[in-house]
């Protein structure tokens, strides 16, 4: 089985373990070659060791399996490039992700590598390239930290186009296709947004498309059987300048009705359902939500850790209304979890940081409430209190008003609230009490 797996995002998180697994759980049996991680999108920054380690980290605690490491920056001596060579050559998965596509692009142009990537799907292995390495798949390829980050005119570079090579599709790969980090900006599209990619959109050849996956998703392409089977959390898109069909996880179409959709050849009727084999819109579209519960989860996984952050402080704030000290703590515990569960996760954010302050937070509130007592305050003075209103009751039906208002003050003092009505008299502890 030939399979070639873009991810769109999330491909070290816990959102994508289940898509993982199933991936390697189906590969053949007789395909026994070691799983390799190319380490060249991210070779080159300064932590670039702790992120090999979180890598492999992460499959072999949420998957069981060992990886080992590939290290391809350019500058390694010809042995330890021989070396790596040979790692690709002999493998049946090999893997690569986030950092740079610039640079990956730069370091592997002109070298053995893209013939070696492209050797394993050959020999009916699994090639699994995500967010940074998945941009170089294309025949055109974003250079997005240039264009969002410095501020370079939007341009394409010239991709590997691995995806032509293995499956004749004619595009180019854009992960991160849903990304909602810009909040008040459009940062879809790989952080594009919609007027940038509409701007690039009319650089590509006729017969290119542009072929969008979305964060926490998987389009695993089985290059023998020609189709593409979308996994994970949300869509993947086919556009043709400004003209988009989606597919959702579960859906399987062939790559021969990819390929027409990506050079605008296919027309199709539209059912009354605004889909056949697939939603058709025209962009600026709506962002497609994950599916799952109101914080975008699936499976019980956020889809990501400040998503985790906004439902334990969510749990924590339903827990503290019902004095539950129990769902409290789990709260905090969960969100503990969470965080190590997203540790091995390589893609770069503020997210680790926001979910820490949130535990502090979380932690402090609960040292309050140890301070002030879960239980409910009321229910412990109220017989002292139904005891002094009885009094003050007394003196007012034998009009000793001196008496009652010296009741009602004192009450009033210790923060008692009491309210006089047609009905009787009532009382609450006031908020500062």
């Amino acid at each position: 089985m030939s399979r070639l797996v873009v991810m769109g995002s999330g491909e070290t998180a816990p959102t994508m373990v289940k898509v993982h697994r199933g991936i390697f759980d189906s590969s053949p049996a007789d395909l026994t070659g070691p799983a390799i991680m190319l380490d060249t999108p991210f070779a080159f920054q300064m932590n670039k060791s702790e992120l090999v380690a979180r890598t492999m980290g992460y499959f072999a605690q949420s998957l069981g399996r060992d990886v080992q490491v590939a290290a391809w920056s350019g500058d390694e001596s010809p042995a330890q490039q021989e070396k790596s060579l040979a790692l690709i050559d002999g493998a049946s998965w090999v893997f690569a992700g986030p950092g740079s596509p610039s640079y990956a692009l730069r370091r592997w142009r002109g070298t053995p590598v893209p013939a070696a990537l492209a050797g394993v799907v050959r020999r009916g292995g699994t090639l699994v390239l995500g967010s940074a390495a998945a941009l170089t798949l294309g025949s055109h390829s974003v250079p997005v930290y240039e264009i969002y980050k410095v501020g370079a005119e939007p341009e394409w570079l010239d991709g590997l186009d691995l995806l032509g090579e293995l499956t004749g599709l004619k595009a180019a790969v854009v992960p991160h296709y849903d990304n909602k980090e810009g909040a008040t900006h459009d940062t879809r599209f790989c952080y594009l947004g919609e007027e940038r990619l509409r701007a690039l959109e009319a650089q590509l050849p006729d017969d290119v498309g542009v072929l969008g996956v979305d964060e926490h998703t998987a389009a695993i392409i089985d290059v023998d059987a020609r189709t593409l089977t979308v996994a994970g959390n949300g869509v993947v898109s086919a556009r043709r300048r400004g003209v988009t069909r989606t597919f959702a996880a579960g859906e399987t179409l062939g790559l021969d009705e990819l390929s027409a959709l990506l050079r605008g050849k296919q027309s199709a009727e539209v059912g009354d359902d605004g889909s056949v084999g697939g939603a058709v819109t025209s962009e600026p579209a709506a962002t497609v939500a994950g599916a799952g519960g109101i914080d975008g989860s699936a499976d019980g996984v956020a889809l990501s850790l400040r998503a985790e952050a906004d439902r334990a402080r969510r749990d924590f704030d339903d827990s503290l209304a019902r004095r539950d000290v129990d769902g409290c703590v789990t709260a905090v515990l969960g969100l503990e979890e969470a965080l190590a569960a997203w540790q091995a996760d390589t893609l770069q954010s503020d997210d680790v940081a926001e979910a820490r302050r949130v535990v502090r937070a979380l932690v402090v509130r609960l040292g309050e409430l140890a301070e002030q007592g879960a239980g409910d305050p009321a229910e412990k003075v109220a017989p002292f209190v139904e005891a002094l209103l009885a009094v003050r009751a007394n003196a007012r039906q034998t009009k000793d008003f001196a008496t009652s208002d010296l009741v009602r003050d004192r009450l009033v003092g210790a923060g008692v609230e009491v309210r006089d009505g047609a009905e009787g008299t009532s009382w609450a502890l006031t908020a500062s009490t």
